[in-house]
């Protein structure tokens, strides 16, 4: 039976932090881009962009990210990568990108999108947001803003549940 982590209402506070968050860090929100990486860092990428126009008044223009191409395990797996879309509503060069996903775990995927925007452009600076840090890094990949840290074991798994895919939103830790 999974253990829901996270519910509807922790979803919401850590969104809205995080958002305070990269409104302090950046000093506002101009020349800001944020990337959801497909699937679930979308709509988490989504979300912020909505909770930083309530709060700073602006839109922050919001873009999608595929990385199937750019993982370091395309060669070993056994199915054929699914190619969903990339999407970059404007020109990403001299701007601040903040890549989005929801949950980091080892940071190759992270490795990935860095590889991948940076074919799109030359931002000024990447910064990384995420819903869920659960650990075991194998690269050396930090988030710059986190939703909620979550220690794990290799044995389990956490699963981002959202709305948008016809879920209720949560978060939950499953045994393998």
């Amino acid at each position: 039976m999974p253990k829901v982590l996270l519910d509807k209402k922790d979803i919401e506070r850590a969104i809205t932090r995080m958002s305070h968050e990269i409104i302090e860090k950046n000093k506002g929100v101009t020349s800001l881009f944020l990337i959801g990486i497909q699937r679930g860092g979308v709509h988490i990428a989504n979300r912020l962009a909505a909770r930083l126009r309530d709060i700073e008044g602006s839109s922050i223009p919001v873009g999608t990210l595929d990385i199937a191409l750019y993982r370091d395990d395309i060669n070993v797996r056994k199915e054929q990568p699914v190619v969903r879309r990339t999407q970059v509503p404007g020109e990403i060069s001299g701007q601040k990108v903040v890549l989005v996903d929801d949950v980091l775990f080892t940071g190759r995927s992270i490795r990935a999108a860095m590889d991948a925007v940076m074919d799109l452009g030359r931002p000024s600076a990447i910064q990384l947001a995420v819903l869920v840090d659960r650990g075991h890094r194998e690269l050396p990949v930090k988030a710059d803003f986190v939703g909620k840290n979550i220690p794990t074991s290799r044995d389990e798994t956490v699963t981002v549940q959202l709305a948008e895919d016809g879920s209720e939103d949560r978060v939950v830790l499953e045994w393998a």
